[in-house]
């Protein structure tokens, strides 16, 4: 088009000056905005994965749920790539020591176990089996954080990497999860005391289930539509 070159600096400049509009997709339940942001950067809530309303889950998992007492959730999603054969065993060994039913995700790691008290699945939505369990151990990344957040149940945050720390401290300090236990100092008797306090100390799960609330009333989706529907405008 015969335009001069624009730095990056320049055209964040620009954009700055005109309050060019961004939108962030986290909850302020989770993380309140900062009051120094400019107009323009707005927080619209979490955008969860669609799930179809005719979808349910596996017949296997069903059965599992409701065979005993609430379960626990553990998976590390994209993490942990090759360490499966070592994490089954730590989850496993956690579980019975705290007394806990487990359902295991296999993910990139490859977790896998067999037991009257635990069970492996693949993929399938967080927003279908979450609500049905004690408790979630994750990898704190920000997709998991807001989906155990909106099932109103407690996590165990094992951040590995990149922002999973942050996530793992907000999690903490609105008492929705215990205190982060790094994945490079994860142990079968960590893991056992951490879900023994996030399954059975109800201040846990009464603050998991108060985020949960204030999160209901968000409409991201909305929000983004209206934006988008805005500059098309």
């Amino acid at each position: 088009l015969g335009l001069a070159p624009l730095r990056h600096a320049a055209a964040r400049r620009r954009q700055e000056a005109a309050n060019w509009t961004v939108l962030y997709g986290f909850s302020q339940t989770l993380v309140p905005r900062p009051a120094d942001w400019r107009p323009g950067l707005e927080v619209v809530g979490t955008w969860p994965p669609y799930v179809d309303p005719a979808e349910r889950l596996p017949a296997e998992l069903e059965d599992f749920l409701t065979a005993g007492p609430r379960p626990v959730f553990i998976g590390f999603g994209s993490m942990a790539s090759g360490d499966g054969e070592r994490l089954s065993e730590l989850a496993v060994g956690a579980l019975r020591r705290a007394g806990l039913r487990g359902v295991l995700q296999s993910g990139s790691a490859g977790l896998a176990a067999e037991g009257d008290d635990v069970l492996t699945v693949g993929d399938l939505p967080h927003a279908l089996l979450f609500p049905r369990v004690a408790a979630v151990v994750h990898h704190a990344g920000a997709g998991t954080s807001a989906a155990a957040l909106r099932a109103g149940v407690p996590s165990v945050p094992v951040p590995v990497t990149a922002d999973q720390p942050f996530w793992a401290a907000r999690l903490a300090a609105l008492g929705a999860a215990t205190d982060p236990v790094p994945f490079g100092e994860l142990t079968a008797e960590r893991l056992a005391d951490a879900l023994d306090r996030a399954a059975r100390d109800g201040r846990h799960a009464h603050a998991a289930a108060t985020a949960a609330h204030g999160m209901a009333g968000e409409d991201a989706v909305g929000r983004t539509v209206e934006a988008v529907e805005g500059v098309r405008g």
